[in-house]
């Protein structure tokens, strides 16, 4: 080989060195940024662990929470709101009843026919229509005029073919906004909140705000029971299956209420009721306890959201924040590493990203997970994401939604465990005597909101929890049982069977 031929192949060699030593630079780099990315991952997995063990703290804190709720007002994070329904519907309520739901920017009527002793609602009947918005920040007077004014039409309308006598009709007033309960059928708005500003109605008793409105109108309809949305959930699954005792809510928010003695509310002198029992509205969404596994995210979540300090259970397990919570831990992943390319500004925005678009990515099947590559991109402009890219956030939308079940099955195992249906110690009342031996009883709690009835995945992940909580004897006796609009039927049942007043006038302590 000549001169000019080895100097060739020299820098030939030398060329191959350099461009093997560039590609070897870039795979080091890929590997760190990759590497990096697992890393915030990981760091989530074991932020986020909902052991067994750890399960079981959350469930002990929450029944003493519970414990001092009911002790003294202001004991516990939890409210533990006295409803004043000291009876729940069990099918033998027989005639026609309605139903005035008001939770947000819509407000529905409905009316009711019981048929009496076979536990079956005969017909119902609904209607829906927005509040015009310049009535969620008018008067107290022009607002419940509008309402009242919409009932009398459908009653009206409901009614034509009927007797033309006049008749007294009894009203499930659902009214989702916080209050001060009173007595089954009143109670004192404390605060507006959902886009309502109305400061005359602040202070007063709702229910007779709706009753003087439908008097100006000439409707004769008498607000039988003022509730909330899980009390109303809670008569409903009662009025199907008296084994039930408690009711969750798990979808944008989440609460719970359950069917306490009568003489466990210690926070209450000369408290009376026909049944010896009465619904408690626990407000659970304030739960907090260090058991609970937070993360620097759900730190910063609180942080930014309008209420910091408050709603920690909530933030945790329902469905206004777990999409955000995924969207933050993919802003963490951009900011580790430019594995993501170029990110668009709206991976900073909060709420962007909500939890069903979450739940989607989560329950991609498809080979190269093309909901997930349309969610990114269309959602968050983030475009052209690697198959291994979106496989972790797929992970991730994982261990936020298992954290999320896991903890609200902790929850209501909580409830179980103050009223005796966990089956720890020698509680008797979580048995019942069967010729002479006992049984463990059948405990149902009924669960509405979309965060459980329609993500497969979450719903899986709550009833694996329970059975490893309780154990598999004892989690088979407990039924979590789906009911569909509490809301509207559950009130509706509540005049039924509190169209007497059975509950006395309490103080608190």
């Amino acid at each position: 080989m000549g001169k000019v031929g080895l100097s060739l192949a020299v820098i030939c060699a030398a060329a191959t060195c350099a461009i093997a030593a560039v590609m070897v630079g870039r795979r080091v780099k890929t590997l760190r940024r990759w590497k990096k990315v697992v890393a915030v991952l990981e760091d989530l997995e074991e932020d986020c662990s909902t052991s067994v063990g750890r399960l079981r703290q959350v469930v002990d804190a929450m029944a003493v929470e519970m414990h001092a709720g009911l002790a003294s007002e202001g004991g516990s994070k939890l409210k533990m709101l006295l409803t004043f329904v000291d009876k729940l519907p069990n099918g033998s309520e027989k005639g026609t009843y309605y139903a005035l739901d008001l939770g947000g920017t819509n407000f529905r009527v409905l009316r009711v026919e019981l048929g009496g002793d076979s536990s079956a609602i005969r017909k119902y009947d609904v209607d829906q229509q927005p509040i015009p918005q310049h009535l969620m920040t008018s008067t107290s007077e022009d607002l419940f005029d509008f309402i009242a004014s919409s009932l009398k039409q459908f009653v009206e309308k409901q009614e034509v073919s009927e007797l033309p006598e006049v008749k007294s009709r009894e009203l499930g007033f659902t009214f989702s906004f916080p209050v001060k309960q009173m007595s089954v059928s009143s109670g004192i708005l404390i605060r507006w909140t959902k886009g309502f500003a109305i400061g005359d109605t602040v202070g007063r008793d709702v229910s007779e705000c709706l009753q003087q409105a439908m008097s100006k109108r000439g409707l004769d309809m008498r607000v039988a029971a003022l509730v909330n949305d899980t009390v109303g959930t809670l008569a409903l699954g009662h009025y199907h299956d008296e084994d039930t005792v408690a009711a969750v809510i798990i979808g944008t928010g989440t609460n719970a209420c359950y069917l306490e003695r009568a003489d466990a509310i210690i926070k209450c002198q000369g408290l009376l009721t026909t049944s010896g029992f009465m619904v408690v509205n626990m407000e659970w969404g304030n739960f907090w306890s260090s058991h609970l596994p937070r993360t620097l995210y759900d730190i910063d979540l609180d942080a930014d959201s309008p209420n910091p300090n408050d709603q920690g259970f909530e933030k945790m397990i329902s469905g206004m924040y777990l999409g955000d919570i995924v969207r933050r831990v993919i802003l963490r992943m951009s900011q580790e590493s430019d594995i993501f390319g170029h990110v668009s500004s709206r991976l900073s925005v909060p709420f962007i990203l909500g939890t069903p678009k979450m739940a989607v990515m989560q329950e991609d099947e498809s080979p190269d997970l093309r909901e997930v590559a349309r969610i990114l991109n269309d959602v968050l402009e983030i475009p052209d994401v690697p198959l291994k890219v979106r496989k972790l956030i797929v992970k991730v939308c994982n261990v936020v939604t298992r954290r999320a079940a896991r903890l609200a099955a902790a929850g209501i195992v909580g409830i179980l465990k103050k009223i005796g249906r966990d089956g720890s110690g020698s509680i008797t009342s979580g048995r019942i005597k069967v010729g002479s031996h006992s049984e463990i009883r059948r405990t149902v709690v009924a669960i509405e909101g979309g965060l459980y009835t329609k993500n497969s995945m979450f719903r899986e992940y709550l009833n694996e929890a329970m059975t490893e909580i309780l154990g598999e004897d004892i989690s088979s006796h407990v039924i979590l049982k789906v009911t569909e609009d509490g809301s509207g039927i559950g009130a509706a049942l509540l005049a039924a069977s509190h169209r007497f007043v059975g509950v006395e006038n309490v103080q608190l302590l």
